[in-house]
């Protein structure tokens, strides 16, 4: 199929696609990578009378430190957080799970804040940002708002973003000096969203957890972050038993859909399997 006849708008600065927005209202789209709008309106499941190309506004883009915070402009494309210095040296959860995302073609072109913003739950940076307590800088023409990750996905593909704002920045608190990480992912082929997937943050203080996030992908209508996983690893010793019973507790917040993937109950355990993955690897990163 091809999409419904629309205008192509191509501005320059955030005032003047802000303006545009405000001005064709619901009519409108914001355009970042288009890997998961352009499908849509083939398939006339979008049908956007006016596009809004986000490409050419400069200062969508880039990637910052700015008094313990990472400040990553919306348009940033997965290559460049991945090949970004700074984020391998004061984030590398971030370059990691970023390798993971679908091919290098998608990669090239697609963007962290479109990707945020699109709110499918088989998006690998939703879950991130949980486990890494970031923030995202919504703006519109009456003004700006900074809203934190944890609350901001609110359904399949539904989110705080409201239709007259646009995602400008993502903000990262810079993790403490010897955290652990990791991003377990198991997919079915290169390119595939994930069948499960676990994120984790862990800072440990002698042989006991200090402090824990642990944040699902794919398996539910949003990202889940496991709170009861990580309050069960609190203060606790991280082997074996304390690690089965964290990957029980996020295996208890799961109710994925199934398709092609596989069904309910195999995506749960491989939701738990990722879990314990996760932790493994980072208490190995947190000793390190």
């Amino acid at each position: 199929m091809i999409p419904r006849e629309f205008e192509y708008h191509a501005p320059q600065t955030i005032p003047d696609a802000l303006g545009l927005l405000k001005q064709f209202g619901d009519e409108a789209k914001l355009l970042a990578g288009g890997h998961s709008l352009l499908p849509m309106m083939k398939m006339r499941f979008a049908q956007p009378g006016h596009l809004i190309d986000l490409g050419r506004i400069r200062e969508l883009k880039g990637i910052r430190e700015d008094a313990g915070t990472l400040r990553i402009g919306a348009m940033t494309t997965h290559n460049e957080i991945i090949w970004s210095k700074l984020l391998k040296d004061r984030c590398p959860l971030l370059v990691e799970a970023t390798r993971l995302i679908a091919d290098p073609q998608v990669r090239y072109r697609g963007t962290i804040g479109g990707d945020i913003s699109h709110g499918d739950p088989g998006n690998d940076h939703p879950a991130l940002m949980l486990v890494l307590g970031a923030s995202f800088v919504l703006r519109a023409s009456s003004g700006e708002r900074v809203v934190p990750a944890d609350g901001f996905f609110v359904g399949s593909y539904a989110t705080l973003l409201q239709p007259e704002e646009m995602m400008t920045e993502i903000r990262i608190p810079v993790p403490a000096p010897n955290t652990g990480y990791c991003y377990a992912k198991l997919k079915r082929k290169v390119g595939d969203f994930a069948t499960a997937a676990a994120a984790v943050m862990l800072r440990m203080q002698g042989d006991k957890v200090q402090e824990v996030a642990i944040a699902l992908t794919n398996v539910g209508a949003t990202p889940l972050k496991a709170r009861a996983a990580e309050d069960s690893l609190r203060g606790k010793l991280l082997n074996d038993a304390s690690i089965a019973e964290a990957a029980r507790l996020a295996m208890s917040i799961c109710d994925p859909a199934p398709d092609q993937r596989g069904d309910a109950e195999y995506k749960t355990a491989m939701a738990g399997e990722m879990t314990q993955r996760a932790l493994r690897t980072a208490l190995l990163r947190a000793r390190q």
